[in-house]
């Protein structure tokens, strides 16, 4: 069943987390990542089909803005216990695999999904450089079974913006995905 974003509001200051790198194993916080432009914090898995869909491109794209400052971090919440694919080992396979330009971190607490109001994967937060939420929602338009081309144009047009010094377009649209699998 597809689950819309909570649509955190705007100015939100980040919310501070320490999770393990699954390919580095290493402690990484949000101070030691973000960026003096922008920084895109990404609620991301691996079963998930919206995730999927994206996935080429969002590598594609998070390549292209890594060269011009712009940090990105992904983070994957899910219950390991249900969702075993969603297990750090294999976040690893997948972010060696798709060759992900960013980190790939696992929240097992869930308690960061929960700073953020995280509700779905794929889920999009892009902060500026003071931390504060300029842009919550969706990747772009596109969906798995869509005929509409995965361009990432919504990140895009706001990592813009954030580069040209303009205002991000306050009307912003919540991604569609998987609910964040919960443990209970």
């Amino acid at each position: 069943m597809a689950v819309s974003s909570n649509m955190m509001p705007l100015g939100t200051k980040a919310p501070h987390f320490k999770l393990i790198d699954t390919v580095s194993n290493e402690l990484k916080s949000l101070d030691d990542m973000k960026s003096g432009i922008a920084t895109v914090v990404m609620f991301l898995c691996n079963h998930c089909p919206y995730v999927k869909h994206i996935n080429h491109e969002l590598v594609k794209l998070a390549n292209q803005y890594l060269q011009k400052g712009i940090s990105f971090i992904g983070i994957s919440s899910n219950d390991i216990i249900k969702y075993p694919e969603d297990s750090p080992e294999r976040m690893k396979e997948i972010a060696l695999e798709l060759k992900y330009p960013f980190p790939y971190l696992y929240d097992e607490t869930q308690e960061t999904a929960k700073a953020y109001n995280a509700a779905c994967t794929p889920e999009f937060y892009i902060f500026d450089k003071n931390l504060l939420l300029v842009y919550r929602g969706q990747f772009d338009n596109s969906r798995p079974g869509s005929e509409i081309i995965v361009t990432g144009k919504d990140v895009k047009n706001a990592l813009e913006n954030i580069l040209h010094g303009k205002e991000v377009d306050q009307n912003q649209i919540a991604s569609i995905g998987c609910g964040i699998k919960w443990k209970h």
